[in-house]
């Protein structure tokens, strides 16, 4: 039997209301621990909650929302250990990203990720992290999908909306938006010349240098008990040595 339409039209709604809610996140308009107010969101978007709790529902899949008995959606959130955790994964795995893009990106996905880091400058000349932001997530995901790996492109999303939150903190930096975008001209201009060892090294430092910025912003309380060590560590390694290492490789690609 088939379902009424208007199930189905329901169902329609369910992904962009997903992407609203990932853009909030995204925005810092939601943040960790904000209840979704499923009413009000229906009725920003002119629909009924139906579709709204879908969409919680499957972000809660994902790891983005968690819920409470009788509560209802609440954003999830992660320890800073966690988040490091992540940082580690999302580096090899975007370095693995430009190693496969190298080889079969298109002039234009080329022109599309010019295009994307051009709109990023002019975000960085006005210090506009809430513009800053969903361009960079855009930029990271078309490299994902030009390394034309099915589990890569499954696996990313997952990854990219749990660290929304913290992601945002190491942006806010003075001078990181600049240093950023900076990276993205060096990917872009390593996947146009085809060297995948280049694009590689690049794109792994970058979620690296990335989760310096993060540790830079954390505090004794984001720590808790028992972490304070390692992540110092992390701190040492992740940001100054990783930086040197890879000072040629952007000073051969980056576009000045």
């Amino acid at each position: 039997m088939s379902r009424p339409a208007q199930d189905q039209r329901s169902e329609s709604f369910v992904p962009g209301v997903q992407r609203e809610l990932e853009r909030a996140i995204a925005a810092g308009e939601l943040r960790g621990g904000d209840r979704i107010n499923e009413s009000a969101l229906a009725l920003k978007l002119g629909i009924n909650r139906g579709p709204v709790r879908e969409a919680c529902r499957t972000l809660e899949q994902t790891g983005v929302l968690r819920s409470a008995v009788n509560r209802g959606f609440f954003v999830r959130e992660i320890s800073i250990k966690e988040a490091l955790d992540i940082y580690d994964l999302r580096a090899k795995l975007f370095g693995m990203a430009g190693r496969l893009a190298a080889a079969s990106v298109t002039s234009a996905d080329l022109s599309e990720l010019d295009g994307l880091v051009e709109r990023m400058e002019a975000a960085v000349e006005a210090e506009d992290i809430g513009a800053y932001y969903p361009l960079n997530c855009e930029f990271h995901s078309l490299i994902v999908a030009c390394a034309d790996n099915h589990k890569l492109n499954l696996l990313w999303p997952n990854l990219e909306s749990e660290l929304h939150l913290f992601r945002r903190r190491g942006l806010v930096l003075p001078g990181s938006l600049r240093v950023s975008n900076y990276d993205h001209r060096a990917m872009v201009a390593a996947l146009r010349a085809g060297d995948a060892a280049a694009a590689e090294r690049i794109m792994e430092q970058h979620i690296h240098s990335g989760k310096a910025r993060l540790l830079k912003t954390v505090t004794s309380h984001d720590l808790g008990a028992g972490h304070a060590g390692s992540l110092v560590t992390s701190a040492s390694v992740d940001g100054s040595d990783h930086d040197q290492a890879d000072d040629q490789h952007r000073d051969r690609y980056a576009a000045r």
